[in-house]
C-alpha cells in the first residue's frame, strides 16, 4: 500500500478489513501513548507513520528531504501486519534487546526482517513489548543513530 489517497491514520484504519482495524488501531495507540515527546503521527509511505517532523530535524529524510525523518510505520497487507521500525534497523543494541525480550512476550517465533516485524494474526501482536520498545529511543537518540548510520553508509558507498 504505497500509493493511496488516504490522508489520515483514521482513514487508513477505516479502510482495513474489519479483523485488522482493531489491532492496527491498538498498535498505533500503543506507540502514540509510549513514544517519547517529539515524534509526530502522520501518513507516511501509505501507512501510519511516526516521524521526526521538520520543525525538529529540518534536513528531513536523505532519500527525499521534503519528507520528515521516518521512524516507525505500521502497515497492513493481505498476508500480515507489518511494523517497520527504523531504530531496530539502525541500532544493534536495540535490535538485540528486542530479540531477547520477544520470547518473554510471545510463544510465536519472531517473523522479522532487518527492521520489519510481521504479524500474521492480531493475537500474535505483543502490545506490551511494543510499548516497551516505543520508550527505548528518544527523538534525539534516533536523529543521532540516523546521522551516524547514514554517514557510515555514505562513506562506504
Amino acid at each position: 500500500m504505497t500509493k493511496t489517497s488516504i490522508q489520515t491514520p483514521e482513514e487508513y484504519i477505516a479502510q482495513l478489513p474489519a479483523d485488522r482495524q482493531k489491532i492496527v488501531e491498538a498498535i498505533a495507540n500503543t506507540l502514540s501513548e509510549n513514544l517519547p515527546e517529539g515524534f509526530q503521527q502522520v501518513m507516511s509511505y501509505g501507512m501510519i507513520g511516526f516521524v521526526v517532523p521538520h520543525s525538529i530535524f529540518p534536513d528531513g529524510y536523505h532519500c527525499n528531504p521534503k519528507l520528515p525523518l521516518p521512524f516507525i510505520n505500521i502497515g497492513s497487507t493481505k498476508a500480515h501486519i507489518a511494523l517497520h521500525h527504523m531504530g531496530l534497523y539502525g541500532s544493534t543494541a536495540l535490535l538485540d534487546w528486542f530479540q531477547s525480550e520477544w520470547p518473554k512476550h510471545s510463544v510465536k517465533k519472531i517473523d522479522m526482517g532487518k527492521g520489519c516485524v510481521r504479524f500474521k494474526k492480531a493475537e500474535d501482536v505483543p502490545l506490551n513489548l511494543l510499548a516497551e520498545l516505543a520508550k527505548k529511543m528518544t527523538v534525539n537518540d534516533w536523529i543521532q543513530t540516523y546521522q551516524t548510520q547514514f554517514r557510515s553508509a555514505k562513506s562506504q558507498g
